[in-house]
């Protein structure tokens, strides 16, 4: 395969030939879009350091999810932002909670999108971490029946898919055990497998109102530094019962999700986080680089390196420029 008999750049030369021989192809079905529900009746609340994002109650999140569908987006992953909230989240798990009225609202006006819920504590707990404190640290054990309690509520509300982010060991085993006994065998679980205590987070604790009021949340999600690891919580997730798993976030993690789609050969997503999100955003807005470009960019190479969904804030621009480009 030696110059000049082979030339790499003859399948490059028309459009035409390099979408004949594109090796991935994005498409809107890949994509899953995140929501914010707001407690109340026609809230929407602008997220400054997401622009295009709002909080919405379940009312305006009716219209929303239309648009979605119509754009061949498969699903939504809902993230419920309460009135009120206490050290233990009790209204995580509430059957007229935020998320729950979303889930009823959306099945019933848009029935063939799949609706899958966020299973953690930290926007439903005054201190705003993952799970019930004690001594001053998330104890593991007894928030695995707060998160059991609030996945077993999402099922009866009518969601599609259980998805928990809280990274509790155990926790997929405890949500399974629950669905199962409680007549919710079908229901699927995509865990949050390889979750990482990544500063990319940052925006969503202003969407979903989440900041911790103390410490951070590195004695439960995992260490950046670690990839290993990664394999290690994937499988344990995978013997727990999960049926996705999920690597967060997506693009400082594109070696881990081909580690865990190489190894594993399950269905794989990656959450697209808001501050990669944000960061596209802000530097489009200067004319630092071409908005559509780097998103298209961004999530075809999420795809390349071997997720099969992918959850991200840019979900309905994608859709809508592949569906201009059919």
């Amino acid at each position: 395969m030696n110059f000049p008999i082979y030339r790499m750049r003859r399948l490059r030369r028309t459009g035409a030939l390099r979408k004949l021989v594109r090796e991935t192809e994005l498409n809107a079905s890949d994509l899953i879009l995140p929501l914010f529900v707001a407690e109340g009746k026609n809230v929407k609340r602008p997220i400054s350091s997401m622009p295009g994002h709002s909080q919405l109650s379940p009312d305006l999140i009716k219209k929303e999810v239309a648009s979605v569908y119509k754009l061949g987006i498969s699903a939504v992953i809902l993230f419920g932002i309460p009135k009120k909230k206490d050290e233990k989240g009790a209204f995580a798990y509430a059957p007229n909670g935020p998320v729950q009225q979303a889930i009823r609202v959306i099945k019933k006006a848009v029935p063939g999108l799949i609706v899958i819920t966020d299973v953690c504590m930290c926007e439903y707990t005054s201190h705003g971490h993952c799970g019930i404190i004690k001594n001053g640290d998330v104890d593991n054990d007894s928030t695995l029946k707060a998160l059991a309690k609030e996945a077993l509520s999402h099922a009866r509300a009518g969601a599609d898919i259980i998805a928990p982010s809280d990274m509790m060991d155990g926790r997929v085993g405890a949500i399974r055990e629950t669905l199962d006994r409680n007549g919710f065998s079908r229901i699927p679980i995509m865990s949050y497998a390889a979750k990482y205590a990544s500063a990319f987070y940052g925006p969503f604790r202003e969407a979903a109102e989440s900041t911790p009021s103390f410490g951070d949340r590195r004695s439960y999600q995992m260490d950046p530094a670690n990839s290993d690891e990664a394999i290690r919580e994937v499988e344990l997730d995978i013997e727990e019962g999960a049926d996705i798993v999920m690597v967060k976030p997506a693009m400082p993690c594109l070696d881990i999700i081909r580690m865990v789609k190489d190894t594993f050969r399950y269905p794989v997503a990656a959450y697209n986080v808001s501050g990669e999100y944000s960061m596209v955003k802000a530097a489009s807005r200067k004319g630092w680089l071409d908005g559509e470009k780097a998103m298209m960019e961004m999530l075809l190479s999420i795809k390349r390196a071997g997720a099969d969904i992918i959850v991200t804030y840019f979900a309905k621009e994608a859709a809508a420029l592949l569906k201009k480009g059919e």
